[in-house]
């Protein structure tokens, strides 16, 4: 395990746990599988499939933040992370598949950051549409509660530019 990656993460998560651990394994796991480092802008991108404590190892540690928009949520719940490398397109998916079976958490804990990385993932290349990069949109300022959103969501509703939060849905659906 790599002592600098665990402290670094704990610092910037608050405490350490399970979770963590999962996460610390994973980026360890792609600097292992694919030669990556930490993400100076966004030559790095993860797609996180869960909003769990291992997220913030990959943000302290590979530096994939939303904010560079280059740590994408893709909500299934799954303890997976998909890293990708900008300059290959290479990507590869690290899908949790260790299991607890009982351990007491502190024994878990050592055991994800101490077994071989292929013992707690499943690490496979996947084809990926690679995002793109971030970009900057204008602000539009809300004709209903004055706030300002970026252009991109913003909405048109009964001739007025709205904000997502002061739109009104409409659907007949089912």
């Amino acid at each position: 395990m790599n002592m600098t990656y665990w402290e670094k993460a704990k610092a910037f998560h608050g405490h350490e746990c399970p979770g963590l651990a999962i996460g610390v394994k994973a980026c360890e796991a792609a600097v292992e599988k694919m030669g990556i480092s930490p993400a100076f802008d966004e030559e790095i991108v993860c797609i996180t499939e869960n909003d769990a404590c291992g997220v913030d190892a990959v943000q302290a540690l590979m530096s994939c933040t939303m904010g560079k928009g280059n740590l994408i949520y893709k909500g299934t719940g799954k303890q997976a992370f998909t890293f990708i490398r900008r300059d290959t397109g290479e990507a590869m998916r690290f899908y949790l598949k260790a299991k607890n079976n009982g351990m007491e958490r502190s024994r878990y804990q050592d055991y994800l950051l101490n077994a071989p990385v292929d013992e707690i993932f499943d690490c496979r290349s996947v084809d990926v549409k690679l995002p793109e990069q971030a970009r900057l949109f204008s602000s539009v300022a809300c004709e209903v509660c004055g706030e300002a959103a970026p252009e991109h969501k913003i909405r048109l509703q009964q001739g007025k530019t709205v904000c997502l939060d002061c739109f009104q849905e409409y659907s007949r659906g089912w």
